[in-house]
């Protein structure tokens, strides 16, 4: 990882997960978790909470697994109601918050709008999201031109040639036609 891209992203806001419902009478909240392993959202002891676009920050003051899932109770949160007032909201935390990672690795958020051109300079289009299958990560990259999309194996140095940040490109060994 580039260490510019990542103080410069400082400000940014990433997508952690949500809070989907309450869980009990005591104000206790279901979360659905986007890191991995899941619990790892648990680590981080204050969570900006955005809801119909108001953004609140919480401290968190306990989280656990519980069954598939996780639950957790957020400070001021000591109610049924206050929670489903919660339900369907989007935990945030500033990118500066996100642990430094070694040369080579990427946040999916890094990833994600980055220009993908083959290793030909076919451009294919923009990373749009990915997603993980067990084997490998998948990135699903959505042309602009023809607005094909395209699954693409996360491999490096297989697939992925490069990455730059900086300059906002994915150079992928990939057919164009696949």
């Amino acid at each position: 990882m580039d260490r510019n891209a990542a103080e410069q992203s400082n400000d940014q806001r990433v997508v952690m997960g949500s809070l989907t419902s309450p869980y009990g009478i005591k104000g206790w909240l279901k979360v659905y978790s986007h890191t991995s392993p899941m619990e790892g959202i648990l680590d981080y002891p204050h969570w900006s909470v955005e809801k119909n676009g108001v953004e609140r920050r919480f401290r968190v003051l306990q989280g656990r697994r519980q069954g598939k899932g996780l639950v957790v109770q957020l400070e001021g949160v000591d109610s049924r109601d206050a929670a489903e007032a919660l339900s369907g909201a989007t935990i945030r935390l500033a990118a500066g918050e996100l642990p430094r990672l070694s040369e080579g690795e990427f946040y999916w958020y890094q990833l994600e709008g980055l220009a993908v051109a083959t290793t030909d300079g076919v451009a294919l289009g923009r990373v749009a999201y990915l997603f993980e299958t067990g084997a490998n990560d998948v990135l699903v990259i959505k042309g602009a031109e023809d607005g094909k999309e395209r699954l693409v194996p996360f491999i490096p140095d297989d697939v992925i040639m490069d990455i730059d940040l900086d300059a906002g490109h994915m150079t992928v060994d990939w057919d164009p036609d696949f």
